[in-house]
Order: C-alpha cells, then sequence, then structure tokens
C-alpha cells in the first residue's frame, strides 16, 4: 500500500493502519530496534509502541516521509529503553560504545535552552551530512542511526573493517571541526 493512503487511514482512524504499517515497515522498524536492544522481546514492545505513537501522533502531524517518521521513533523509543534497562549496569555493550564515540561531537550539559540548542546542532549535523561523500555518509548513517556493528557495515559495503573504522573516525572529527566552526559549545 502506498505511504499516502496509509497515512490517510491514520488521519480516517481506521485501526487497518497500523495493520498496513506493519506489514509495509514491521521489519524495518524491528531491524532498528533490534540492533539497538539486542532482545527479541524489547524490540516487540518498541515496535507496538512505535505503532501507538504513530496512532497518537497522526493526525495533525502527516510525516513527508512515513518510513523515516517510524524509523525515528522507532530509534527513540529503543534508545529510551536501552538506557532504562541499563541505567544501573554500564557494561561494555554496543550502545554503550557508540555513545562514547560521539561523545566529543556532542554539546553536553543541560540547560533550559537545550531542546532549542538541540534541533540547531541537528541541521547543523544534517547539513554536514549532506556536504560530504555518500560512502562515508552512508557509513556514518549506519552506524549511529541504525546502530549497525562495524563488521556489519564492513559487510554491507564489501570493505575492511579498519576502512570503516578510520572512515567513522575521519568523519568523526570532520564533524566536531564542523559543529565548532558553527559555533556549537562540545
Amino acid at each position: 500500500m502506498e505511504d499516502a493512503k496509509i497515512i490517510d487511514l491514520y488521519w480516517a482512524r481506521q485501526e487497518a493502519a497500523i495493520l498496513e504499517t506493519d506489514k509495509k515497515y514491521g521489519n524495518y522498524c524491528r531491524s532498528i530496534s533490534l540492533h539497538i536492544l539486542k532482545n527479541q522481546e524489547d524490540c516487540e514492545e518498541c515496535v507496538n509502541d512505535t505503532w501507538l505513537r504513530a496512532w497518537d501522533t497522526m493526525p495533525p502531524k502527516r510525516p513527508d516521509f512515513l518510513a523515516a517518521f517510524l524509523g525515528k521513533i522507532t530509534r527513540n523509543l529503543s534508545i529510551s529503553r536501552y538506557r532504562l534497562s541499563h541505567a544501573k549496569k554500564r557494561g561494555g555493550g554496543e550502545m554503550d560504545l557508540l555513545l562514547l564515540e560521539l561523545e566529543e561531537c556532542l554539546p553536553s550539559g543541560k540547560s533550559v535552552e537545550e531542546e532549542i540548542e538541540g534541533k540547531e546542532t541537528a541541521r547543523f549535523i544534517d547539513r554536514f551530512l549532506y556536504g560530504i561523500e555518500e560512502e562515508s555518509r552512508n557509513i556514518f548513517v549506519r552506524r549511529y542511526f541504525y546502530v549497525d556493528s562495524v563488521k556489519e557495515i564492513a559487510d554491507r559495503f564489501g570493505i575492511s573493517e579498519s576502512k570503516v573504522k578510520s572512515q567513522l573516525f575521519r568523519t568523526r572529527n570532520r564533524l566536531r571541526e564542523h559543529l565548532e566552526r558553527e559555533g556549537v559549545v562540545l
């Protein structure tokens, strides 16, 4: 079913919207969640929560790109669940490693203006990503949005793990420099 028709089902408050969304985007959302959580039960709960969040959000929101809209919801819910389940046990998991890798590229600290600054920083990051080579952008997004392991990325793009690591390192450094030029305090 076309995305516009699925969105129309949400706007008409028809439960078929959820069935059609799961049929078309269920595997995509499960993949995102499973990469973050590494637990099938938690993954299923996050995907179900994604459908609920989509139901609650449409209307009034009408997403331009349904896959990205659902992927972002799934990712955010999965990260929240991950943080909740790992709050007391800070182990050496993949998410912890990812957050550490990006730590030097993102602003730290909390303030009253955090949400506004966060949105502005996101725009700077988007601008940066659209300005770099496609392969570097795809590797960066696979690692830090989809939470793919270095090995999975290397296999996907047919390159060595060391090349993936070095590209991620260089891209993070370039991102940090870009954000500093934009005046973002890291």
